[in-house]
């Protein structure tokens, strides 16, 4: 059985109170169009339709290297239109799936429960909710069958206290679709054309609707507002902290984790409290991540320790590390095994060789440092002249002084020491020690400046 699925995309979301399309506000750090996609990807479809209308172009630029066929819908009115500007792209032979973009919780297995009770005829996704104001009621005869959906500002007051409401995620044979589509009207409070009208017109010609409950409201909730879509985040991320549990991760408080992208966990990894994880992580067997950490696209190796504070972005650490408190390693950051990389320590494009370490309050720019290396505190490399960055060599073994400027491109060759507060702009041979400093002088008479009164 080959699917195609129908992604709805085209509300403005007018409650959302933003320029910014509806389906392009973050959920985990994604669209909320992306997660629908991901979970349409789950189902192996022969093709994905997005019907899109407001901020189109915006839309569609959002996802440039996806597979995607785009419809536009204008003007907006109704569902059962919006699928409609989609048929000619959904071959006949397929069951077609119509999912809504800013319902980005629903998982891939409710999906295919419904697909499987669509074959033969229309199914919809159905939930129990416990205020179903504002939701279509699932109207069933005495047989308990489906015979239609009434939109709640078309309900009767009876109908409005069923609180088995349309979520309205549908499946239905293509070669059904069109004719239905084409039959459907909008004498509605809305003035619009439903998708959900197409149940009583199967049910008047005595096709069965079948209906799939899912499993929780909070699944399919559709997001209006800024309110839903921070509730919606909470939810993900519950969500994620489940599966890293259940793999073994220790979270000091599930609570307060924030996954926006992949996160990819070894053995007994501990992650404290507001880490926040961007983009591709990947943790090895043993690590320990601090609080308040934030780390994106990076692979931390086994053993290592990332302590408070850290930020680390594109950045990759050897095994058995320690980083931070207070650290920051920028792109290109290649911190090696058993290295050290301490409080306010800032690594861009730098390799940190096996054991060197710098513990504090140093920045390390442009630079190919060897092993068991000392930074000492308050150095600093120059790599940048203005126009063009330059890079550093240090050599195995060497020993760097407190409060060095190091102007590159600069060598300092392997064994070298450089005298506390030298600033060395040629290189420093092997074994030796290089020091440059002004000589000191003692002004006499010299007045220290006074505030004005």
């Amino acid at each position: 059985m080959n699917i195609s699925v129908v992604i709805l995309a085209a509300g403005q979301g007018t409650r959302m109170r933003s320029s910014l399309p509806k389906v392009l506000h973050p959920l985990a750090g994604q669209p909320m169009l992306a997660h629908a996609i991901a979970t349409s990807e789950a189902l192996a479809p022969e093709n994905i339709c997005i019907v899109c209308g407001h901020g189109a172009d915006q839309v569609k630029a959002a996802f440039p290297d996806k597979n995607l066929q785009w419809v536009l819908q204008d003007p907006q009115i109704g569902t059962g239109d919006a699928v409609k500007q989609a048929l000619p792209h959904l071959p006949q032979d397929n069951v077609a799936i119509i999912i809504f973009g800013d319902v980005p919780l629903v998982k891939p297995s409710t999906i295919s429960s419904l697909v499987s009770s669509g074959v033969d005829g229309p199914a919809v996704l159905t939930v129990i909710e416990e205020n179903p104001s504002g939701y279509g009621r699932i109207i069933r005869d005495s047989s308990g069958a489906v015979v239609a959906i009434v939109e709640d500002k078309d309900a009767t007051e009876a109908e409005r206290t069923i609180n088995e409401v349309n979520t309205g995620l549908l499946a239905c044979p293509v070669k059904m679709l069109g004719p239905w589509l084409n039959a459907l009207q909008s004498e509605n409070a809305q003035g619009e054309y439903y998708l959900t009208d197409i149940v009583a017109i199967a049910v008047n010609e005595g096709i069965k609707v079948a209906a799939v409950t899912a499993n929780s409201a909070s699944e399919v909730m559709g997001i209006n507002d800024k309110q839903q879509l921070a509730h919606a985040e909470r939810l993900y991320q519950a969500r994620i902290a489940e599966h890293l549990m259940a793999e073994g991760v220790t979270l000091f408080d599930p609570a307060r984790i924030d996954v926006r992208g992949q996160l990819h966990c070894g053995k007994d990894v501990s992650i404290d409290i507001n880490a926040v994880f961007i983009d591709d992580v990947t943790l090895g067997d043993n690590v320990s991540i601090g609080p308040n950490c934030v780390i994106s696209n990076s692979v931390i190796g086994s053993g290592s320790s990332i302590k408070a504070n850290s930020v680390l972005e594109a950045a990759v650490v050897g095994a058995s590390c320690e980083i931070g408190p207070f650290a920051r390693l920028r792109a290109e950051s290649d911190v090696r095994d058993h290295a050290r990389v301490g409080n306010f320590v800032e690594i861009k494009k730098t390799v940190l060789g096996e054991g060197s370490k710098a513990n504090h309050l140093t920045y390390l720019g442009d630079a190919e440092i060897g092993s068991n290396v000392n930074v000492g505190c308050g150095t600093i490399t120059c790599n940048y002249d203005g126009a063009q960055k330059h890079k550093t060599v240090i050599g195995d073994n060497a020993f760097i002084g407190s409060g060095v400027e190091l102007v590159a491109p600069v060598t300092v060759e392997e064994g070298a020491t450089i005298g506390a507060g030298s600033t060395i702009s040629k290189d420093a041979p092997e074994g030796k020690l290089t020091l440059e400093r002004a000589q000191q002088k003692t002004i006499s008479g010299w007045i220290r400046p006074t505030k004005n009164k």
